[in-house]
């Protein structure tokens, strides 16, 4: 299924506050009749823009395909948390990978805070220290507490605080939580002014970004051909071929389709609260929950409050995501119930079967890196760069990530659409129950 032109204007960002506040940066042309490249990227979010970045400043000639404009994906919609670690806690990679895996793996993430954090830095963007993460149950808390002393001990990570209700109230002001915890090593920023931030740096290394490209097909090449990238105006002829198009990927590569589900969620944003800011927050930390369909929230720098939540199964976008979003934020923060939202979006990512990041290798000369299951910020501006290393022959990084288990979903990408309703009312039954 293609997901470019089902919930959007074709070649325009969606009507969010990022896209409001956006920092101005050219459109970049779209590709008119036969090109030559080195490495060919398609997908202009953060793994993608990584990628052409990291490989234009080693010296190589980089075409990259956007289909509508760089940013327009989950890169320019998410909630803009700069989290800690992999999408699974340490102990369960443990039980996954082994205890020494597991460490690389926490190292790989902490590298791609870095990474993301130097980005930023060189873009232009800030980035505010802080992400909460909100317990509904005392079971949780006692968890979190356990991870907190195995990350100081075995992992060298001392940045996190556990804070029972009192504590935690005082940070969150909020009935809807028992405790939580805060991770003063993470942070958030504006998502859609990162990604045109690293396009500009990309640009300006050399990389030749072509906007409205969407790709129609790929015939991979051989040791002795080239790969050949089909758009509907032109074509790229590459030696290498990079895939980052995470949930808008489509049916380009079935290797990848069959293990990566694309799913939507959805934001909004409220007008800006003045002193009402500390009815929410009473640092500027941005927080998620513990949901299964997650709860994430923070305050922008003009005190508007940028709110995420609300589960869909259906990749069309509800007729009013405004109300779809408002119930949850009502559940945490009651006393809003008269406040003005101004902007709704949704975007679609995309998760894998153990919610770990899919690395894999659809061909020889090609590579692919997705489904970051809703901790993509870092990891995708880190899998651009592993990806990158991997073409001038340093694969440790990507090869370490693609030794994960990348089981395909039951049926494939055919029945990926079934499972995620059944599997979504599931989840959705039991956030309701609290379970």
């Amino acid at each position: 299924m293609n997901l470019l032109h089902k919930n959007d204007r074709p070649g325009e960002y969606p009507p969010s506050l990022y896209a409001q506040t956006r920092d101005p940066t050219p459109a970049f042309p779209a590709l008119e009749g036969e090109v030559r490249a080195d490495v060919c990227v398609i997908g202009g979010g953060y793994t993608g823009l990584s990628a052409a970045l990291h490989l234009a400043e080693a010296g190589r000639r980089v075409v990259l395909l956007e289909a509508h404009r760089v940013g327009f994906g989950a890169s320019g919609r998410n909630g803009g948390q700069l989290g800690s670690g992999q999408r699974l806690e340490v102990d369960e990679l443990e039980r996954m990978a082994g205890r020494e895996a597991a460490r690389r793996l926490w190292d790989l993430a902490e590298a791609a805070k870095a990474l993301t954090r130097d980005l930023a830095a060189r873009a232009g963007v800030p980035v505010t220290d802080g992400i909460a993460h909100a317990f509904r149950t005392r079971a949780e808390f006692d968890h979190a507490r356990g991870l907190i002393d195995r990350l100081a001990r075995d992992y060298g990570y001392d940045r996190i605080e556990a804070l029972d209700r009192e504590a935690f109230r005082a940070l969150v002001p909020s009935d809807a939580y028992v405790a939580g915890e805060l991770d003063r090593g993470a942070g958030h920023l504006h998502p859609l002014n990162l990604a045109l931030g690293i396009a500009r740096l990309a640009d300006a290394a050399g990389t030749a970004i072509h906007e409205r490209a969407e790709v129609v097909a790929v015939v991979h090449g051989t040791a002795t051909t080239p790969t050949v990238v089909q758009t509907r105006r032109g074509r790229v002829l590459c030696d290498q071929l990079i895939l980052a198009a995470n949930g808008y990927l489509g049916d380009l590569e079935p290797k990848v389709a069959a293990r990566v589900m694309p799913i939507n969620n959805f934001i909004v944003a409220t007008e800006p609260l003045g002193p009402r800011a500390a009815e929410v927050l009473t640092r500027p930390i941005g927080v998620h929950d513990t949901k299964f369909v997650v709860n994430y929230w923070r305050l922008d720098p003009e005190g508007r409050l940028i709110f995420g939540g609300g589960e869909n199964v259906s990749y069309r976008f509800p007729a009013d995501i405004f109300a779809k979003v408002r119930k949850p934020l009502l559940q945490i923060y009651p006393t809003l119930a008269d406040v003005k939202l101004t902007h709704a979006w949704g975007g679609t990512l995309a998760i894998t079967m153990n919610r770990m990041p899919c690395f894999i290798r659809p061909a020889p000369n090609c590579l692919s890196a997705s489904g970051y299951s809703g901790h993509g910020l870092a990891l995708a501006c880190l899998a651009g760069k592993l990806m990158a290393n991997a073409i001038q022959g340093q694969s440790e990084g990507f090869d370490a990530m693609a030794a994960l288990p990348q089981p395909p979903f039951p049926g494939g990408a055919m029945l990926r659409w079934p499972l995620l309703v059944a599997g979504m009312s599931w989840y959705a039954l039991r956030d309701r129950l609290g379970v």
